[in-house]
């Protein structure tokens, strides 16, 4: 490994900065949890792929000194999927925001899991849409206030790591940008596991979704987040009333599955299997004929 500081071996930190995440804005510290996670794994620039949509968070793979691909509003794992299965031994990684990955690329999202495809996706989850404004997102609790629910969402909210458990993910955990080395742990689990691992990531965004609903700048957010999150061991062992506006961290699923790279490799081996045989019969049969035609001239 180089010996030298993060910054200098992942960040293009000599023409990309600075970045355009709002001071105080939970990214940044997500965005230190991956780099140094894919630092202890090992990896190394060349074996990873980041690709991301449109939002705060696609932004992230600017800043990073990896393969990287900034692509359209709710197609990140689909353009990671084309990548993954031509180039299968790549690490791929997709970063997306709660409103990139469950509204307009919600479809993809859980059949991604359906599939187990061998990606990893972290999903920033700030409960609203930062980059267009704040208007309120599939994650956005009932009750609270957006630009487009000014009088508050009365739609309920996804609930992102259970989503991905539901719909066949081998692996959801749940972290927060507050405890952060509890995030590095679980990006770096979601990393190493053969299969669809989702990480969503509690972040905070004071600009919009703290603003409208009275909950304090980044720092009050962040205690928030310190206060109403449980860990998933302790929070098995309480009531629905007592884990009432507090929510799980930790690791919700962590299972083994065949993923979807070893079935298709399975399906292109018996392709192969067949056009082979076809090929052995059709000139078999090609030889016999010529054989017949042989045998009926020499009669003649």
């Amino acid at each position: 490994m180089e010996d030298r500081p993060l910054i200098y071996k992942y960040l293009r930190h000599d023409k990309k900065f600075p970045h355009v995440w709002c001071p105080g804005c939970g990214i940044g510290i997500l965005l230190g949890s991956l780099i140094r996670a894919i630092d202890h794994l090992g990896f190394s620039k060349d074996e990873i792929v980041l690709v991301s949509g449109i939002g705060c968070s696609g932004r992230l793979p600017v800043y990073v000194d990896f393969n990287t691909l900034h692509t359209t509003h709710g197609r990140a794992l689909t353009f990671a999927t084309g990548i993954k299965l031509a180039k299968p031994e790549l690490k791929v990684i997709v970063i997306m925001g709660d409103g990139d990955a469950t509204a307009i690329g919600g479809n993809h999202f859980i059949h991604a899991a359906r599939r187990n495809l061998e990606l990893t996706a972290i999903i920033v989850n700030n409960n609203i849409y930062g980059m267009t404004g704040g208007q309120y997102s599939p994650t956005t609790p009932y009750g609270q206030r957006a630009t487009t629910a000014i009088y508050g969402s009365v739609e309920n909210s996804f609930n992102i790591a259970q989503l991905a458990a539901c719909a066949g993910a081998v692996f959801a955990a749940r972290g927060t940008v507050y405890h952060v080395r509890q995030l590095d742990q679980l990006i770096e689990k979601a990393l190493l596991k053969k299969g669809f691992g989702v990480v969503e990531v509690i972040s905070q965004c004071h600009t919009h979704f703290g603003r409208l609903n009275k909950m304090g700048n980044h720092i009050e957010m962040m205690k928030w987040q310190r206060d109403n999150a449980v860990p998933v061991e302790k929070a098995k062992k309480m009531t629905p009333q007592e884990m009432e506006g507090k929510f799980e961290i930790g690791i919700l699923v962590d299972r083994e599955a065949p993923s979807y790279i070893e079935e298709y490799q399975k399906v292109r081996q018996k392709a192969k299997e067949a056009a082979a045989y076809q090929l052995t019969a059709k000139v078999e049969k090609e030889e016999k004929e010529e054989s017949d035609r042989r045998e009926i001239s020499d009669r003649i």
